[in-house]
């Protein structure tokens, strides 16, 4: 592997985990009151418990689409496979699973990403002209915009440090 890969493969990670420009993902679910996390705000269509679990969802998709080698892996029917039909979980380890969830599929990317053995361009046999590396970019910026509203919310909600964390 070349030094130019090791800086991309570097980058790639830095922007998995979040927090250069932008909040983190444990920053963004820190404390989040649980009387909280099934409100609607006035306005917007989703709560954070919708919001956090189509994070999960969804890279969860990615990422097994990633993994996918032998082809047998289908994608949640869209729109409805991507998103909870309740706007509040279940209870408190609900919301703390699907937390965990969120972070050990973040880890398996960043795997995927650091594996020398895998080509970061080379098109997945099983997919349509997809790579690695755009998965993985994919992943950030569809987190990074939900980090974006659950933000906006707990703001509306009044559970937002006013100072940047």
């Amino acid at each position: 592997m070349t030094t130019s890969e090791n800086r991309i493969r570097k980058q790639l990670v830095e922007l998995l985990r979040g927090g250069q420009a932008h909040a983190t993902f444990e920053n963004v679910v820190k404390n989040f009151q649980p009387k909280l996390r099934g409100v609607v705000p006035l306005g917007l269509p989703y709560s954070a418990w919708q919001i956090l679990e189509h994070i999960r969802i969804a890279q969860n998709d990615i990422v097994r689409f990633s993994m996918n080698h032998d082809g047998s892996y289908h994608s949640p029917k869209w729109p409805e496979g991507y998103w909870p039909a309740s706007a509040a979980p279940a209870n408190t380890e609900s919301w703390d699973h699907s937390v965990q969830q969120v972070q050990e599929d973040r880890d398996k990317m960043i795997r995927l990403v650091n594996n020398p053995a895998n080509d970061l361009l080379a098109p997945f046999p099983w997919g349509e002209g997809q790579n690695l590396f755009r998965e993985a970019l994919l992943v950030a910026d569809h987190t990074s915009h939900h980090l974006g509203e659950l933000i906006v919310i707990r703001r509306l909600l009044a559970a937002w440090p006013s100072r940047p964390v």
